[in-house]
């Protein structure tokens, strides 16, 4: 079985994802980066899963027998590990998280020294290594070499810090009131303290974290809570992070969710009109909306598409000198502030431009309109090579021919098909939909 997915080593905690294998895992890594170290340092973070106790222990005991020495911070949002593996000068940062999957899941995610993603050529390096007994045998070392482990409970003061920066020190959130919800998470504590201490009031919902209670029914995959509460408070927005606080869902003062490519489309705007963007364009990915992109062309702006995962939004923000790219999904990069998708830094943006624009939240959030657009998660039995399915180029041809836009596609986590149709019928795009997943689900799970 294939270790890496599309965003590190990622399935159910003791069983998949095992204490022997998180061990392999790290003593790979530490393998790999041994040839380029510089301080012989990997941070290790990690969101507030009970299994997170287990896979840190396991990490350690490899990093540490192949001779690394490791600083553990606690629970800590994915986007900070990013910052402070830099930061801290060290030659690679791990985060145990499952984003936002449910507890029973965990997941390592690797940064190197400057606080990037894995590409998968680096992936598979250390898979292969990780496979490879004899080499994890060889790289044992003792006495004197055998690193050592501590534990900083400071840093969150730095990540702090960062996230202040990035908000304009002309502004403040004064007279703002704001609806947090932590999804009893790894930005539980972070995420209040900023916007505090930045002058709003904050109502902060789920942030007692007991293990299990991560994502539960909560955040950004469950905003419900949220959207009650803006309106029962009277709040000016709401916000929803998920398990790692990578992710963003937007709530506003109507209570009600801004769509993910809504808030790309409204952020990328805002940053060109205020001198910001970089790039002429942004970056998002193969399931953004049609919508999206005619309103970045209306506004003589390009919209590159990349395939789904942050990393590979990432890549191309890179390829083409752009600083502004996400996902539909809620991961939102601000590239001169961040590596990858942070939940808090794109809050901070989005405060930015509601609060420059002297708008409501509901105004200034949904600059365009969306076509009709769904997407099917599908549980399957089987994922069997999408090409080698029977009939399936002819249930396309049906769709092309009827201008309905589709992208299916496996989860690299989770035995699930995700299958997205777009039209601008709403009508004729359910009932493809049903279609194309009544054939799926056989084709399937046979």
């Amino acid at each position: 079985m294939k270790l890496f997915g599309t965003d590190g080593v990622r399935g159910e905690a003791g069983t998949f994802l095992t204490a022997s294998l998180a061990m392999k895992v790290a003593m790979a890594a530490g393998i790999y980066f041994k040839d380029g170290a510089k301080t012989n340092k990997i941070l290790i973070g990690k969101d507030t899963r009970r299994s997170g106790y287990m896979i840190e222990n396991a990490i350690v005991s490899g990093l540490t027998a192949v001779g690394y020495d490791v600083i553990e911070i606690g629970p800590m949002p994915t986007p900070a590990i990013a910052f402070l593996t830099e930061n801290m000068r060290c030659d690679a940062g791990i985060m145990i998280s499952a984003s936002h999957n449910s507890f029973e899941d965990n997941g390592i995610k690797f940064f190197d020294s400057h606080g990037n993603k894995f590409s998968e050529k680096i992936e598979a390096q250390i898979e292969a290594i990780a496979r490879d007994e004899a080499q994890l045998n060889a790289a044992a070392v003792t006495g004197k070499k055998i690193g050592k482990a501590k534990r900083i409970d400071d840093v969150i003061g730095r990540y702090i810090v960062h996230l202040k920066n990035s908000f304009s020190k002309n502004s403040s959130l004064q007279g703002l009131r704001i609806v947090l919800d932590t999804a009893n998470g790894a930005g539980y504590k972070v995420g209040p303290t900023v916007l505090e201490e930045l002058g709003a009031e904050v109502i902060v919902l789920h942030d007692k974290p007991d293990g299990f209670n991560i994502n539960e029914g909560c955040g950004a995959l469950h905003p419900k809570d949220v959207q009650k509460a803006v309106v029962e408070y009277r709040a000016d927005i709401g916000f929803g992070l998920d398990g790692d606080a990578d992710r963003l869902v937007v709530i506003d003062e109507k209570g009600e969710v801004v769509d993910g490519d809504q808030l790309l489309g409204a952020l990328g705007l805002y940053l060109k009109e205020s001198g910001q963007l970089k790039g002429n364009g942004i970056v998002s990915t193969v399931m953004s909306n049609q919508g999206l992109e005619d309103f970045m062309n209306a506004n003589d702006l390009t919209l590159h598409r990349s395939n789904v995962g942050d990393k590979y939004v990432l890549e191309i923000m890179n390829r083409e000198g752009i600083n502004f790219g996400g996902e539909q999904s809620g991961h939102v990069i601000m590239h001169d502030y961040a590596k990858t998708g942070d939940g808090l830094v794109s809050a901070l943006q989005t405060l930015a431009l509601v609060i420059n624009s002297k708008k409501k939240a509901s105004e200034v959030l949904r600059p365009f309109s969306l076509y009709p657009q769904k997407l099917v998660n599908l549980n399957i039995s089987e994922k069997k090579p999408l090409d080698s399915i029977e009939g399936l180029s002819e249930k396309y041809a049906v769709l092309d021919t009827a201008k309905i836009r589709h992208l299916v596609r496996y989860s690299g986590t989770e035995n699930k098909l995700r299958v997205l149709l777009e039209g601008k019928n709403a009508q004729e795009m359910e009932a493809a939909m049903l279609d194309l997943t009544d054939f799926f689900k056989k084709a399937l799970n046979g």
